[in-house]
């Protein structure tokens, strides 16, 4: 039907393509990370002479998202206007909402070419059965599925980093990715680091030639910081069976790949041991910010919670008799474990129950394509070693959504980029896939459609804020309880004054 590297192709062309120069990285100089959601959908009238021919599919990219920032918590407002979290993952998924409200706009004007056809019950639509959705990432998702063994002697598959950079794990190249000093250049054969990397007493070499340490082929994203020791000395025999369950062949576990991603209160707490056992896998995490906490889950966590709640939000729920969840997740050229991506996104939630109608745990499909995205780190990297200075995330985010109109949104530090403080509060001032502008889209359908037409949620009561309508998605917020009760009781949860905007 599709392979993941069809998959990928088929982003990185979109990316080129149909998005304009406008937030992308500046050449040489800055990187980013990409995500999308692909619509699969057979083609019409095939022939059906011989069962096991394959079945023919058209893929259309109907959300992209790019960007490597979240916001700190001091930086939030109450009036819902600034995009909090803009790893590309939540930036993709925010435009595939976009999308899929423009789809309810036109299957409750009665169009044809809607993905939803009517449910049995008044005012709800589902999907249309012979579609499914893809989740396209360049990379691997911050947080838990990042938490990956290292196994000695084996390629490492991008460029070294500085040795500030790796001796600060604090900074994630998924959180806000402000590298340090990141100095060293692949292929620098001046460069200490391209001669040999010293372990701590007791520990083999790593030797490295030509600008790449002979060591490794699992890491965190391409971005994330190469740990500074590497010693399972220090690990409790389960502590160590937990990270050598996801080696390949009995392979030892020497390390892991630190994420940058902080454990949320109330979660047990990594370890901090130099060594395999330096991470706690299964946890929730924050994405990290520079001084300001931030209140963002990490992406690895989102994912998690999609697989379970569907990636259409509460506000849709009212419209839909069944969540929309993703049938796979494929993820580019870039450190990965296929083992630490099940556990993240549906080993950790596998055994939740009672759920109500219309939910469950769904069974993705995980793969990994062998296309390296081209402006990530890593291809940045490999192409620049003669570039003065040093490489830096790319500051603005990029959303695209498949709708008529301005499908384009390109944001800075959670608002369009060029607003100035003084504009901050003007229309104008809000990005398309903010929580005010997609509550006025979600507005804007409900007036479209006669009250005597409404789903029954939404006639039980008068609601005004986005927080009511929100918590009127009864089935929603029940599913949501029984996934915090059973599985992520520490999820961080934004206060409800943050919702209170009409």
């Amino acid at each position: 039907m599709w392979t993941a590297d069809e998959i990928a192709r088929l982003c990185y062309e979109h990316y080129r393509i149909s998005l304009p120069k406008q937030g992308k990285p500046e050449p040489n100089r800055e990187w980013t990370l990409l995500a999308a959601v692909v619509k699969i959908q057979p083609v019409a009238d095939q022939a059906c002479e011989c069962p096991d021919s394959p079945v023919q599919v058209t893929k259309e990219v109907v959300s992209m998202g790019t960007g490597t920032k979240c916001i700190g918590q001091f930086k939030m407002r109450k009036s819902g206007d600034v995009l909090n979290d803009s790893h590309a993952e939540v930036i993709a998924r925010r435009s595939f909402q976009r999308y899929l409200l423009h789809q309810l706009h036109l299957v409750a004007a009665l169009k044809q070419d809607s993905i939803f056809v009517p449910g049995a019950q008044r005012g709800l639509w589902k999907l249309r059965p012979d579609l499914l959705f893809v989740f396209f990432s360049s990379h691997t998702p911050c947080g838990d599925a990042s938490i990956i063994p290292m196994l000695e002697f084996e390629d490492q598959p991008c460029c070294p980093v500085s040795t500030d950079w790796a001796n600060n794990p604090s900074v994630e190249a998924s959180g806000n990715l402000e590298a340090t000093e990141d100095k060293s250049k692949c292929g620098d054969s001046d460069s200490p680091v391209t001669k040999k990397m010293r372990l701590e007493p007791g520990t083999p070499a790593r030797e490295v030639a030509n600008g790449v340490v002979h060591h490794q082929s699992f890491g965190t994203q391409e971005s994330g910081p190469i740990p500074p020791s590497v010693s399972s000395s220090n690990l409790t025999s389960e502590e160590l069976a937990a990270v050598t369950r996801m080696a390949p062949g009995g392979a030892k576990v020497v390390d892991v790949y630190r994420t940058g991603a902080k454990c949320v209160p109330g979660e047990a707490g990594d370890s901090g041991r130099p060594g395999a056992g330096y991470h706690q896998v299964g946890l929730l995490r924050v994405k990290p910010g520079r001084g300001d906490r931030t209140c963002s889950m990490s992406c690895s966590d989102k994912l998690a919670r999609w697989n379970i709640l569907g990636c259409q939000g509460a506000l849709l729920m009212h419209f839909l008799e069944e969540p929309i969840y993703l049938s796979a997740v494929v993820i580019g050229k870039c450190p990965y474990s296929q083992e630490a991506m099940q556990r993240a996104l549906t080993g950790r939630c596998q055994n939740i129950s009672a759920l109500p109608k219309g939910f469950g745990v769904q069974d993705v499909k995980i793969q990994q394509s062998d296309l390296l995205f081209e402006q990530s780190r890593c291809a940045v990297q490999a192409k620049r070693t003669d570039s003065p200075g040093r490489l830096v995330p790319c500051g603005a985010a990029i959303s695209w959504s498949a709708v008529p109109e301005q499908p384009l949104d390109v944001t800075a530090n959670g608002f369009p980029q060029g607003t100035t403080k003084k504009g901050i509060r003007s229309l104008q001032a809000r990005s398309r896939i903010s929580k005010v502008e997609l509550f006025r889209s979600f507005q804007k359908l409900l007036s479209s459609i006669s009250e005597d037409k409404w789903p029954d949620s939404l006639r039980v009561q008068k609601l005004e804020t986005y927080q009511e309508y929100k918590e009127a998605a009864s089935a929603y917020q029940e599913a949501w309880s029984a996934l915090r009760k059973q599985a992520f009781a520490s999820w961080i949860r934004n206060p409800p004054d943050y919702h209170q905007f009409k």
